[in-house]
């Protein structure tokens, strides 16, 4: 969590132009999508309609200019987490939920995605990219199973690629519980 700035005085509400400049930097900072910018916005107006009004306009005006773009957002985002984290479908799917993107968008940017990927040659690579190697005991293959659900990977592809590094069968029934536990790396 960031340190909260404590400040003698509150910062004044900005107007329409005032805000659109905050959003423009805000963006050059780091990509968001329109509601994670409003939530930002929301903090910097007045509260009520003058404030709703200004978020509206400088949104508007963003999306014209082609600052805005939740499809391109979304797609430049899955594209990241596809290529250089060898994240799966479904972890990318709840992040840009999480991130407020649309969710028939998020539909179409996955299937353009990762439509003809292997989530199988995908969850292998994350698994060389995370340099993590056939488990020695059922502590390690838990330990896996935790990685490869929190990546986005589904139970299944996982399970195929534990029996074939020979897992134990009683390892593989003990993990039945970790299906549905959310897990963060």
């Amino acid at each position: 969590m960031p340190f909260q700035r404590k400040s003698a005085k509150p910062r004044p509400f900005l107007n329409e132009a005032g805000l659109y400049d905050y959003a423009v930097k805000s963006l050059g900072r780091a990509m968001r999508t329109e509601a994670e910018l409003r939530r930002l916005m929301q903090r910097r107006v007045e509260p009520g309609e003058r404030g709703e009004a200004a978020i509206a306009a400088a949104v508007a005006r963003l999306r014209e200019h082609g600052y805005l773009d939740d499809a391109a957002f979304a797609e430049t985002y899955a594209r990241l987490r596809q290529e250089n984290e060898k994240l799966g479908v479904r972890r990318v799917r709840q992040d840009l939920q999480q991130k407020g993107v649309d969710s028939e968008l998020i539909a179409e940017t996955l299937e353009a995605r990762y439509g003809q990927t292997s989530e199988e040659a995908l969850a292998r690579e994350h698994l060389e990219r995370k340099r993590l190697h056939k488990p020695e005991n059922e502590k390690e293959t838990a330990r896996i199973m935790r990685r490869l659900v929190a990546a986005g990977f589904s139970p299944g592809v996982i399970y195929k690629i534990l029996r074939q590094w020979d897992v134990p069968d009683e390892a593989l029934a003990a993990l039945d519980n970790l299906d549905d536990e959310p897990h963060e790396e």
